[in-house]
């Protein structure tokens, strides 16, 4: 029987938290991508991006020509002074520093223009507008500097940040002893690269080993341990002989930064995580899980299944609370099948209704040729149930073992 197949009460709760007999909700993606396809969400026309843009562009040199027209044919005592004022003010953030100032001269040469030509420049009125006009220009061309120098820190910041996430969360080849690879990560906060969810997959003699995991916390504590973790599991997973020992070796790991660590850290800091073992040329899979969500076996026809863990386990760093000895689970893994581990930002994106995101009921029947197209498709899913605002961040990793004497698909999702 495989993983997930339901044969009584207690695995139908766990798999889709539904009883024999109770009706069978339409989960949306469930009937495969050629019966039910779901289409995405449709972005705005080209054109009409297209067409905003250059309206946008064109705006300041619209009001000038505005401001003109209407100075021209209205009574010399009527002015156009807040349209001249607009267009470099407008320029500033989208023009260059050049075509900002450009924009500032051709409006105060228009409103000197139109002054000599009504005989109003010696009045103190048009004085006092010429000379806010042109204090406007300057000003216009200082906030085009601080928005250039603005948007360059920004793109520091995000290099910076982009730099982290490769150091901390480098991204694993998508073909590793024979198995093909994908990772996802999409962190909850805006401009954010990385947070508190951590994956990881090393190559030893003993097979692949793969982590995905979740720190409790966030900020630059939340990063801290993640780098620890990882830096850990990199180091046991080539060393330990078994899965259970680098579970123990990543419990001593985070013991040893928790009495680095003052304050709440120090005593309640925990990583929930699931270690994995594909031992090669054995189509099967080893599971140590530590009170993560449990990983889902999509296989070839589309059938899938849960992968519980037989008897619950505390998180990494909690063993002062108690001891369980790590025991891995065996399951098997057949070629075409896909593993796929998540973090719990995945079950807990919401939608508009509050309800929770449900990836095995949403994958249902569905079959992937590579698992980039899981990752990608499963993450436009999740962006489209919860709107686009996760709270919190989302870990993805999935991994798919060949048919045997399969073509690579490597480059094709």
């Amino acid at each position: 029987m495989r993983p997930g197949d339901v044969d009584d009460e207690g695995a139908a709760a766990r798999a889709g938290g539904r009883l024999p007999g109770d009706p069978v909700p339409d989960p949306g993606l469930g009937l495969g991508d050629e019966a039910r396809p779901v289409p995405p969400p449709k972005p705005p026309p080209r054109w009409r991006t297209t067409y905003g843009r250059a309206l946008l562009h064109a705006l300041p040199v619209l009001l000038i020509a505005v401001a003109i027209l209407y100075d021209i044919f209205t009574p010399r005592y009527f002015t156009a002074g807040p349209l001249y004022t607009a267009a470099p003010l407008i320029a500033a953030p989208i023009y260059s520093r050049r075509g900002t100032a450009l924009t500032g001269v051709a409006v105060v040469a228009s409103v000197i223009g139109l002054q000599l030509g009504k005989g109003v420049i010696h009045y103190v009125d048009s004085l006092t507008e010429l000379i806010t006009i042109a204090t406007v220009a300057v000003l216009a061309v200082l906030v085009n500097g601080l928005v250039r120098r603005s948007d360059e820190r920004l793109v520091s910041v995000r290099e910076i940040a982009a730099a982290a996430q490769r150091a901390v969360l480098p991204e694993p080849a998508e073909r590793i002893a024979g198995f093909e690879i994908a990772v996802c990560y999409e962190a909850a906060q805006a401009d954010a690269f990385i947070g508190g969810d951590l994956y990881a997959v090393q190559d030893s003699a003993r097979g692949v080993r793969l982590i995905v995991g979740d720190v409790r916390g966030k900020g630059m504590g939340a990063v801290a341990a993640v780098a620890v973790v990882i830096g850990a599991f990199r180091e046991a997973a080539e060393q330990e002989a078994t899965l259970e020992a680098v579970a123990q070796r990543l419990e001593r790991a985070l013991a040893r930064e928790g009495t680095r660590r003052d304050g709440l850290d120090a005593f309640e800091g925990f990583t929930t995580a699931v270690l994995v073992e594909l031992p090669h040329g054995d189509g099967t899979v080893r599971i140590v899980n530590r009170g993560h969500p449990p990983p889902l076996l999509l296989y070839a026809d589309g059938t899938l299944g849960a992968l519980p863990a037989r008897e619950s386990a505390l998180p990494l760093g909690m063993g002062d609370l108690g001891v369980w000895p790590d025991r891995a689970e065996e399951v098997a893994f057949p070629g075409g099948a896909t593993l796929l581990l998540y973090t719990d930002g995945l079950t807990e994106a919401r939608d508009a209704r509050g309800e929770f995101y449900d990836p095995q009921a949403r994958l249902a029947g569905r079959a992937f040729r590579h698992p980039v197209k899981l990752l990608d498709t499963l993450a436009e899913d999740v962006r489209r149930h919860s709107g686009g605002g996760m709270a919190d961040d989302m870990a993805l990793l999935a991994v798919r073992r060949p048919r045997p004497g399969e073509h690579d698909h490597c480059h094709e999702p």
